[in-house]
């Protein structure tokens, strides 16, 4: 029964929604976005110590739907969203956006993409090898793309066997060293855990199979994004569904160092989007500045009216250290 209830909620809040839902009187030619400032400013929760939060909203119909952030400098964001579209923005202190930029992402053969090829639901991006990365869930596909999203210079299918169409690629965070790892959503129900991947080097490229191993969130809910931290850790982002509320997001660190091939790894608990903020929050970025480390999260409103496209900032603040092969020996 708890099952089919998850079901059920994935399919009403979460699953495949059309895209061409139309919320606005609709002018598809106004690069126009405003960012209304939250007034709710929560106590922290755990490592997560709220900053400022913006309820972004356009009368551009494709504007929404935000299932993966990247931060290319201060105040200056991706969004990319799960209709095929992405949107280039700047928002300064007081909440004034600017450069925006809404676009349809490219497709292989140059044709308008159908919901199947546009589901993207991860995006990393490389700023100094001016490189970005996305995963679609619906055709099992990473692409690899020009800094400004508008070419695709290599695409490849995931390793068979194909993780389920709306279970599949979730998150995806470039580490320190050029490897990449791709968390699987909801993929093979596997009792060890959810499915991911690691994958050795670019993974739109030809080359070796990636290392499969085991996430186990105990808990948390499914993963629905991953930012890499200053330490090399990994940052994710759990969605829990719900009554009340619907949405609970979780956040949780994960050493990249525990992964072992057909292994299970477990992540530790920092926090969560406190409850007055809740929403379906699948996008997340991670920068430093002034010595301070900010989580950048965003919400997908899945083009329904009772939900919002949210941007909150976050600073992270007391993080668990990261343990020493000893202090992992000695937990043991």
């Amino acid at each position: 029964m708890r099952r089919a209830i998850l079901a059920l909620l994935i399919l009403l809040f979460v699953g495949p929604i059309p895209w061409t839902v139309q919320r606005f009187p609709v002018d598809d030619h106004r690069q126009q976005v405003t960012a209304r400032p939250l007034p709710d400013r929560p106590p922290p929760s755990g490592s997560l110590h709220f900053v400022r939060g913006w309820h972004l909203v356009s009368p551009h119909s494709r504007f929404g739907g935000f299932s993966a952030l990247a931060r290319t400098g201060p105040g200056a964001f991706i969004l990319v969203g799960d209709n095929g579209y992405r949107t280039r923005l700047t928002v300064d202190g007081a909440g004034r956006v600017s450069a925006v930029d809404i676009r349809p992402l490219p497709t292989p053969d140059g044709r308008p993409a159908s919901k199947a090829m546009a589901d993207v639901e991860a995006l990393s991006v490389d700023s100094v090898g001016d490189r970005a990365w996305i995963a679609l869930e619906g055709i099992n596909q990473i692409w690899r793309l020009d800094a400004g999203l508008l070419h695709i210079e290599a695409r490849r299918k995931l390793p068979q066997p194909r993780w389920p169409a709306n279970r599949g690629a979730e998150a995806m965070a470039r580490l320190p060293d050029g490897r990449m790892i791709v968390f699987s959503e909801d993929a093979d129900d596997d009792p060890r855990g959810r499915e991911a991947l690691l994958y050795a080097g670019d993974p739109a490229m030809p080359g070796p199979p990636p290392q499969r191993f085991f996430y186990d969130a105990r808990g948390k809910g499914l993963v629905s994004d991953a930012a890499v931290l200053p330490d090399g850790r990994i940052l994710l982002v759990h969605r829990r569904l719900g009554f009340d509320p619907v949405f609970t997001t979780i956040l949780a660190v994960v050493d990249p160092a525990d992964i072992r091939t057909d292994g299970v790894v477990r992540s530790q608990t920092i926090g969560r989007v406190p409850r007055r903020l809740a929403e379906n929050y699948e996008g997340a970025a991670v920068g430093v500045e002034g010595g301070r480390t900010y989580l950048w999260l965003v919400s997908d409103d899945n083009f329904n009216r009772w939900q919002r496209s949210l941007l909150l900032q976050f600073e992270l603040v007391d993080r668990p250290p990261v343990e020493t092969p000893d202090s992992k020996k000695a937990a043991r």
